[in-house]
């Protein structure tokens, strides 16, 4: 009877597993100022790419200092506009965080589309728990 017990334990806890491991919220803090920030910002698009290209769900959140990525990716100058074109093309979600897109001077040169990304929903800034309540992972960059 453990043995079952245990099984069946097992098996629970591999199937509740997998409903938090189909979900990845990636957070880009890093600002585009730096070699280094430019380096976490396509580790955000290449890990946003990857995850999306396996099926599953994916949220970028363009939070802090990396609120600068949210309109720079756009323009098609940027080198890494083509990886922000594929992560748009396989539906990956966006959120800007309002409060530091208006803290890093950011929010005024938002097109309107962009703007539409904002979002304030605990203190100003986009909630982790809600996210993390749909079962997805947060990775932070």
């Amino acid at each position: 009877m453990k043995k079952l017990l245990w099984v069946v334990l097992m098996v629970a806890g591999v199937v509740l597993g997998a409903e938090t491991k189909d979900k990845f919220a990636i957070v880009l803090q890093a600002g585009n100022e730096t070699n280094e920030g430019k380096a976490r910002a396509v580790h955000a698009l290449l890990y946003a790419t990857e995850l999306a290209e396996e099926g599953y769900a994916v949220v970028l959140i363009f939070d802090g200092a990396g609120t600068g990525w949210a309109n720079e990716l756009r323009k098609p100058e940027n080198p890494l506009h083509k990886h922000y074109v594929k992560i748009k093309e396989l539906a990956v979600v966006e959120e800007i965080c309002d409060y530091c897109a208006d803290s890093f001077d950011v929010k005024d040169n938002l097109p309107e589309q962009q703007r539409k990304l904002l979002v304030g929903d605990y203190e100003g800034h986009p909630s982790l728990v809600k996210w993390i309540e749909k079962g997805y992972q947060i990775i932070v960059l």
